[in-house]
């Protein structure tokens, strides 16, 4: 392979890492531009778990051997199978220069002490492949993992010119992990409350509009529970803000284990003293079924006075749902329902009948002063 193409193929998998919109997408564009790159049948991308002592596959591309995934679930293999490894996983190198690649090859002569053959050998004969190359990943000055390409049995094999080429192939992918977490830490930031550790309203404003795109085209459940939790400001008021964030962060705590009764709900915090939890494919009774465990279980907290709840689901007599926009209003219109009876249950969007209260709040105008009068008379107000 020439410098012109070498030099193609470093930028092909640069490219390809910086287009990926999430750490799986970055791990495989490493991966299929590494076994390109090197001409390679099979490639792999593991990660150090330091605290488990073991190498976990991320991904596999290429032609894979029996047992082995795309994105193994629990494909590990402990270090210590690995002694060929061991100076770059303590880091003795760190004191100058990067760790360098190496090959390893299944005709070659076993390494060690007599009748000993590397792992690496050895699983390179079981699965049909010539040689392999591997290459130590460095990150923020810490080993990180490693990068592995390999060729098929009958192939020309890998050699040092090509392990001096899986180096810095290996400096590149490196680049391309650390702008994955940094995108990762920015898009974490943006969709998460800072308080509470929950999602934000800009996380539940993605994820309803992804919600009810399912329900148009595949008729999935959307439900949406919105919560307005109850005495912030006494506490506030009488005992400083700092107690009412701590009411704010239990509260959240309590939203996201009852959440996690829903598969795959997300619990937000909305902002101020509102929250919700957001759930697609559950049925709406074990959504409402939730809502009160957690009306129970904020009722039980010692600074607050409970939690007003409100419930709207595609799944209920409410009318189509055509926009994201039609279920929130429900929702917080039950919300405001709750509230202004003082419900220490949730209050479900239509299911008091066609001429149900929280149906004709949701479908005012939201402009000018009759939505706004409507919730003053729901919270007894004049």
């Amino acid at each position: 392979m020439g410098e012109d193409t070498r030099l193609v193929a470093v930028v092909a998998l640069a490219q390809g890492m910086a287009a990926a919109r999430a750490p799986r997408e970055s791990w495989r564009a490493a991966a299929v531009g590494a076994c390109r790159a090197l001409g390679g049948d099979f490639a792999a991308l593991s990660v150090w778990e330091r605290d488990l002592g073991r190498l976990r596959v991320l991904v596999n591309v290429g032609q894979l051997a029996v047992g082995e995934e795309e994105f193994p679930e629990d494909e590990a293999y402990p270090v210590h199978q690995f002694p060929e490894i061991t100076e770059f996983l303590h880091e003795r190198w760190a004191s100058g220069g990067e760790p360098n690649a190496w090959v390893e090859i299944a005709e070659g002569a076993a390494a060690g002490r007599s009748g000993y053959c590397h792992q690496r050998v050895a699983a390179l004969r079981r699965r049909g492949r010539g040689s392999c190359v591997v290459a130590p990943i460095v990150l923020h000055g810490r080993a990180w993992g490693e990068l592995y390409v390999a060729r098929a049995a009958g192939t020309p094999v890998l050699d040092r010119v090509d392990a001096d080429f899986a180096t810095v192939l290996a400096a590149v992918v490196a680049a391309g992990i650390a702008q994955t977490e940094r995108l990762e830490e920015a898009r974490r930031l943006a969709f998460t409350d800072a308080l509470t550790g929950l999602a934000n309203r800009r996380a539940v404003d993605v994820g309803l509009e992804e919600a009810i795109e399912r329900h148009r085209a595949e008729g999935v459940v959307v439900s949406l529970a919105v919560c307005d939790l109850n005495g912030l400001k006494r506490v506030n008021d009488t005992l400083g803000h700092s107690a009412g964030d701590r009411l704010l962060e239990r509260f959240g705590s309590v939203l996201s284990l009852c959440g996690a009764m829903l598969p795959g709900a997300l619990a937000a915090r909305l902002g101020g003293d509102e929250f919700c939890l957001l759930a697609a494919g559950p049925p709406a009774d074990d959504v409402v079924k939730v809502a009160d465990e957690l009306c129970r279980r904020a009722g039980q907290l010692e600074l607050g006075e409970g939690v007003a709840c409100g419930v709207a689901s595609t799944e209920d007599p409410i009318g189509p749902v055509r926009s994201a926009r039609r279920l929130f209003r429900l929702a917080d219109a039950a919300q405001y329902r709750a509230k202004a009876v003082r419900a220490d249950r949730p209050v479900v969007a239509g299911r008091e009948g066609p001429d149900d209260p929280v149906l004709h709040l949701a479908d005012e105008p939201s402009e000018g002063r009759g939505r706004t009068a409507e919730r003053r008379r729901f919270r007894g107000r004049p």
